[in-house]
């Protein structure tokens, strides 16, 4: 399939082409035509799968010209960071029919961003928060809206974003064309398309919830407290770009004192940052100019970074769908990464029954930060085992030993 069979005109796919996207995903082999015949469109796909063009070609072609200086177009979004992303991605191929995009979000000069949408803007793409401050202020209108979406729902509903999404849908006129993305289609993200959608076409195209990508090769290496970051460094220096989830703020910010003191280049993010210092420290990971990024879970969803060699849970998560989309920023569009777990020895009947809900059965192994195998992890092929249900016996032992 291509682009051109997909019904874009020429010089679309001229401009996609020049960034070396010459064939669709299979999202957007799905949404596309449908996206382009002007049917609400509702998506279940992952961050990665390249949805951001699903949604964002059909909107360029229908919108077509500029009219005006009231936006025609919203892309909600869930966080400042995925507002910066689609922005990138959509700006070539609006640039190529003249119109405008404004991205507004909370974190950033409220003034700066009410001169941009003063100013014009056909597409405005925009977290819930910030656009309401703005249509409050009689800045930002939305009666001219026609098309409507609703990227990343699922997080939207998890950030408790929900009420003001609809309070958002609620200042735009009946009779828009609606499209959908999220990782889930169930619960509070079922609402949305059933109070704002008319019989949207529904596309399917992720592994599923809950579920593993097969390009992902996954390693749990047990650590020492005191050891951690030391075998968190030797990881790091034996790739090229490497991911590192914390759970909190705090502790991004211990993680990457402790890992510049073992001489990697390394820079943060999480929600004490401002704004103007999360996007400096993203673009220096992008450019390659630091090895590592150390984030909370805020960059478990929305960031789409390409190249990411290694995922190092240094703080294995609660659930599986944070384990699940943490380890989805590696091995994306058909590339092949490695994953890593930690286990301090505390955590290890947790990441055992963290293993059985992701369908895994890879063998903690112990290791210290001299050992040669981390030098290279994806050539180190640990036993498969079987992990029993723990029996109250097991547990009251486990209790022993920790008096």
């Amino acid at each position: 399939m291509t682009f051109e069979a997909l019904g874009l005109a020429p010089d679309i796919v001229d401009v996609l082409s020049r960034q070396g996207i010459t064939v669709p995903t299979p999202v957007q082999e799905m949404s596309i035509p449908d996206g382009l015949a002007g049917r609400d469109v509702c998506g279940r796909a992952e961050t990665g799968s390249g949805k951001t063009l699903a949604f964002g070609l059909p909107l360029v072609v229908r919108l077509d010209e500029p009219q005006g200086k009231s936006p025609r177009a919203l892309i909600l979004v869930p966080t400042r960071e995925l507002a910066s992303q689609v922005t990138e991605a959509i700006e070539p191929i609006a640039a190529a029919r003249g119109l405008r995009l404004v991205a507004v979000y909370g974190g950033s000069p409220m003034k700066k961003q009410i001169s941009s949408v003063q100013k014009g803007a056909d597409i405005l793409i925009a977290t819930p928060g910030r656009l309401l401050d703005l249509v409050r202020r009689k800045v930002a209108h939305l009666r001219d809206v026609v098309h409507v979406v609703i990227d990343e729902a699922d997080q939207m509903a998890d950030m408790g974003f929900l009420p003001q999404v609809h309070d958002v849908l609620g200042h735009i006129p009946r009779g828009h064309q609606t499209m959908l993305y999220s990782a889930t289609l169930d619960g509070q993200v079922a609402t949305l398309v059933r109070d704002y959608m008319t019989d949207p076409a529904i596309h399917t195209v992720d592994s599923g919830e809950g579920e593993i990508a097969d390009a992902q090769e996954h390693r749990f290496i047990g650590v020492h407290r005191m050891d951690k970051a030391k075998v968190a460094a030797a990881i790091i220096n034996s790739a090229g770009r490497s991911l590192v989830f914390v759970r909190t703020r705090h502790n991004a910010d211990r993680v990457t004192a402790a890992l510049a003191d073992e001489g990697i280049k390394v820079a943060k993010t999480h929600g004490d940052l401002r704004q103007e210092e999360r996007e400096k420290n993203l673009s220096r990971f992008v450019t390659g100019s630091v090895q590592a990024l150390v984030a909370t879970n805020v960059a478990a969803r929305g960031l789409h970074i390409d190249d990411i060699d290694i995922v190092i849970h240094y703080d294995p998560p609660d659930d599986l769908k944070t384990f699940v989309h943490r380890s989805g920023r590696t091995a994306r569009a058909g590339e092949e990464g490695l994953v890593v777990t930690l286990v301090e020895w505390e955590k290890t009947l947790e990441v055992e029954r963290l293993q059985q809900s992701a369908g895994l059965n890879t063998e903690i192994v112990k290791m210290y930060s001299n050992d040669p195998r981390l030098a290279d992890l994806t050539s180190f092929e640990p036993d498969r085992v079987t992990f029993r249900k723990k029996s109250v016996a097991d547990f009251s032992r486990r209790a022993g030993r920790r008096r």
